[in-house]
């Protein structure tokens, strides 16, 4: 089956911007035409393709068609360079899955090296983010899991070395006896999100089995530092974001000589891995001059 090009764009519009009038601003178009295309995408595929907003979101069968419509302008964007083409094109975009740590940390220094893509980012845990390979929604991802997933590549980045740590006040205030099993139980942790299980990794290794301390859900990384600093509670923060406030007092660590390595690797469909060789370079550049590594 095959997509007419300006159908495949006017889907990936409305699901990029959300709106059928904004997707006709960036094409040049009117609304209505932007719905007669996706009306006809629809008929041609046989199923619903956006569910109408405010704002638009793709079904399963969209976002995938969607994901399709990007892989091609990547493919038409490397063949491009081989030929040393001149044409006047447009960006080509890349969506990747990428932890929030490694976006505030070093992801972005990969990003400003890559000309003329513009990324399309989805935040995970990186214990999840494998997840988006799996079901065809992204293109690369930056994964804790060193096992490929089927059709993908995978280049070892590094690890995330993470650091529990807290105010000097709030361990005065939690931990007066030390980090005990008893107050490690009451003391108020930091959580990203349901995903996110560092903390109860690093109790378990550290102080004891089983503990489910009350928890704070804040899915900021700067938010992790700025609450942990404030002594609203404990978190696993990446050393290398929060090395300037412990040299400078502002946080401890629960514990001494305990810090988790995260090991991370970039994984990259192996279709699309021609086209994102300049994006792999720059990931693997970036990830290994900031990641421990092993």
């Amino acid at each position: 089956m095959q997509f007419p090009p300006h159908h495949l764009a006017a889907l990936s519009q409305v699901l990029r911007l959300g709106s059928f009038d904004a997707a006709a601003s960036a094409l040049l178009v009117t609304p209505s035409a932007i719905s007669q295309r996706i009306k006809a995408l629809e008929d041609q595929v046989g199923s619903a393709l956006v569910r109408r907003g405010p704002p638009c979101t793709g079904t399963e069968a969209g976002m995938r068609i969607a994901k399709h419509a990007e892989d091609i302008g990547l493919l038409e964007a490397q063949l491009t360079r081989e030929l040393a083409l001149d044409a006047d094109q447009t960006h080509a975009r890349l969506k990747v899955a990428v932890n929030a740590d490694s976006l505030a940390t070093w992801f972005i220094e990969a990003m400003a090296s890559v000309d003329g893509v513009l990324f399309d980012l989805v935040i995970d845990d990186q214990d999840h983010s494998a997840d988006w390979l799996k079901r065809g929604e992204v293109s690369a991802a930056i994964t804790a899991n060193d096992k490929a997933v089927t059709g993908c590549d995978t280049h070892a980045l590094g690890a995330f070395q993470y650091v529990a740590c807290a105010s000097p006040a709030y361990m005065q205030r939690w931990f007066p006896e030390g980090v005990t099993t008893k107050a490690a139980a009451q003391a108020p942790c930091l959580v990203f999100n349901a995903k996110d299980a560092l903390q109860r990794r690093w109790l378990e290794v550290n102080v004891g089995p089983g503990l489910s301390p009350p928890a704070h859900f804040l899915p900021s990384t700067q938010g992790f530092v700025d609450a942990a600093v404030a002594g609203i509670g404990w978190g696993m923060n990446p050393l290398e974001f929060v090395r300037p406030f412990i040299q400078k007092g502002k946080l401890v660590p629960l514990l001494p000589d305990t810090e988790l390595q995260i090991p991370l690797t970039w994984q990259v469909s192996r279709v699309m891995a021609p086209a994102l060789t300049d994006v792999t370079r720059a990931v693997l550049t970036a990830g290994r001059r900031h990641l421990v590594q092993l």
